[in-house]
């Protein structure tokens, strides 16, 4: 089995489009549709009706983006990262390129 690049909890950083350069945490992935919801990212206006729950309006919701356009945010070298296939303790981890660390699985 291949080893996710990008996973739920990941810090990702946008590559491409009106977001770019954004910084957010994944909040789910769909790898078989190939997107990942990012928290403050592809931002959209959404016309909810008043039920007896919510009080209705304009809510902002987060959309699906496309995983090819994120990559792993590295915090030590300020910028993304690519990610390898590497080991820690004996098991096969996520490895940044650029730092030559293990990404932690949150």
């Amino acid at each position: 089995m291949a080893l996710a690049r990008i996973r739920k909890n990941d810090t990702v950083v946008v590559t491409c489009g009106n977001d770019a350069g954004k910084i957010g945490t994944v909040l789910s992935v769909n790898p078989k549709k190939g997107t990942a919801v990012v928290g403050g990212i592809n931002v959209h206006k959404k016309a909810m009706r008043r039920t007896e729950k919510t009080a209705g309006g304009l809510i902002d919701r987060e959309l699906p983006v496309r995983l090819c356009k994120l990559m792993p945010y590295d915090a030590e070298k300020k910028r993304g990262t690519r990610v390898k296939a590497g080991e820690a303790e004996g098991k096969k981890a996520r490895v940044a390129v650029a730092s030559g660390k293990v990404i932690k699985a949150s």
